[in-house]
């Protein structure tokens, strides 16, 4: 844990008791301040108390004793409107501030030469397999590394601070809407397309929220910066011409100076000339041509922070892979499934559908703006489609006449049925790929339970098979 100790012995409002907020929590419990915690879900208060934290309805108390509402990243700050609690902080001047914050301004309170190095990553895509990535390669390589932010750990529950370690960050828009004072050794932009408008407003406000990561980089840091898209490249460009450390990366463009991906093989061309670092069919767990981005953007990032290419290479070809990120996670008599549950936009099961020829394809849940429709090139290899959740009559609508679908509800019933339909086909190589495309949130409480679920339902469906051919 990383104490906090700014707000001794003052009031501290917490909104939000989800991972971010509970390690909040207990960060400035830890430092002496006087935590005020509460959730509008009744459910995230059991679960607070459960931990032992005592519960205070800060709507219910003077706001203007407050020094500070921290605030979790899942709670609006701007869009659609700003929360009830944001409010309340805004019209009294309490200062609002997320956990990635606090984490930066306890690491700017130590000496220059007692901070840790700091990689975040951010991007619509690709943050979590990075970041892994990121971090493998570090640990691979001998460094003191801890990950977390955004993924697995809550960044105050990591190891305390100090000189020599490195903090490997993803980043979400949201948490840098919260953040004013992280200067990041290395900062990773990887990509940007349409996502999360309702809580930005519009791509503008999505783009500002992003860039935000760069905003305190001083001369001796690097900006690893994906120049696929338009918005990358617009930044890329901006970065350079400001005289910073920037290096683009690519997966599929050759670039003259950088980091890219060309058929299957990594290239280092950041001193101007390209060198082959690593055929890319070394890295079974990087499977596609997101993953090529990623694995460029990893190995931008390492170099900018002094490992040689043959570490970064090694850590590349070791890395086993990301948990809901495209995880082989069974195969049933010669049908192989695949946990791809943090898809939860168009975008990223694209990415998904792009490495496998014939997949009996789970989607659905919170439906995302823009539906599936961007996916229609990749209909054709859609040998069946199973529609769980909220979304399913949308996607089905979507998909009449392209690809065969059917509405199951419930993931029970379309694992069952692909599984079913998969066997039945004799394709080779068939693959039931849960792909969502789609928010987790109308029946599970995040997109690592529905990915823990689907893998529970293959491995009970395994057992079953398994003793059936055994009787």
């Amino acid at each position: 844990m990383i104490p906090i100790t700014e707000y001794a012995g003052r009031d501290v409002a917490v909104f939000g008791l989800a991972r971010s907020g509970l390690s909040a929590v207990r960060a400035l419990l830890a430092g002496a301040a006087n935590v005020h915690a509460w959730d509008d879900n009744e459910a995230a208060r059991a679960n607070a108390e459960e931990e032992g934290i005592v519960l205070s309805d800060i709507n219910a108390r003077d706001w203007r004793g407050f020094a500070a509402l921290v605030l979790s990243p899942g709670v609006p700050l701007t869009h659609p409107r700003p929360h009830r609690v944001v409010e309340l902080a805004r019209a009294v001047g309490v200062p609002i501030v997320g956990d990635i914050e606090l984490f930066a301004r306890a690491v700017n309170a130590l000496p220059a030469h007692g901070r840790p190095k700091i990689v975040g990553v951010t991007g619509t895509n690709g943050k979590s397999t990075t970041t892994a990535l990121i971090g493998h390669i570090l640990k691979s390589a001998g460094r003191d590394v801890r990950v977390g932010g955004n993924i697995g750990t809550g960044v105050l529950d990591l190891e305390p601070l100090h000189a020599g370690a490195y903090y490997v960050l993803e980043l979400s828009s949201y948490q840098l809407d919260l953040e004013e004072s992280l200067r990041c050794t290395v900062a990773v932009f990887l990509n940007l397309t349409p996502d999360h408008l309702d809580r930005h407003g519009d791509m503008a406000g999505y783009l500002a929220a992003k860039r935000r990561i760069f905003r305190n980089q001083g001369a001796g840091d690097w900006a690893v910066v994906g120049v696929d898209d338009a918005w990358g490249a617009q930044i890329c460009t901006e970065l350079t011409s400001g005289a910073r450390q920037a290096a683009p990366i690519s997966a599929g463009q050759a670039l003259s100076r950088g980091v890219a991906t060309l058929g299957g093989r990594l290239y280092d061309a950041l001193q101007g000339r390209a060198e082959l670092v690593l055929d890319m069919r070394e890295a079974a767990g990087l499977p596609g041509r997101h993953n090529a981005q990623n694995a460029a953007a990893a190995y931008a990032a390492c170099r900018a922070l002094g490992l040689t290419t043959r570490e970064i290479a090694a850590g590349i070809a070791s890395f086993p892979g990301l948990e809901h990120r495209l995880e082989r996670v069974g195969e049933i008599e010669g049908v192989r499934f695949i946990n791809d549950s943090k898809a939860t936009n168009a975008d990223a099961t694209a990415q998904a559908l792009a490495v496998y020829d014939r997949v009996y394809w789970i989607a659905g849940g919170k439906a995302k703006d823009g539906g599936i429709e961007a996916l229609a090139k990749f209909f054709p290899r859609i040998a069946k489609a199973y529609l769980i959740g909220e979304a399913a009559p949308k996607l089905a609508l979507t998909l009449a006449g392209q690809a065969p679908a059917v509405q199951c509800a419930t993931m029970d019933k379309a694992v069952t049925q692909a599984f079913k339909d998969a066997r039945a086909s004799k394709d080779k190589d068939a693959v039931v790929l849960l792909s969502p495309a789609c928010a987790s949130f109308d029946q599970y409480k995040d997109f690592e339970a529905r990915g823990a679920h689907f893998k529970n339902l293959v491995q009970a469906l395994g057992e079953v098979v398994s003793q059936r051919a055994s009787a």
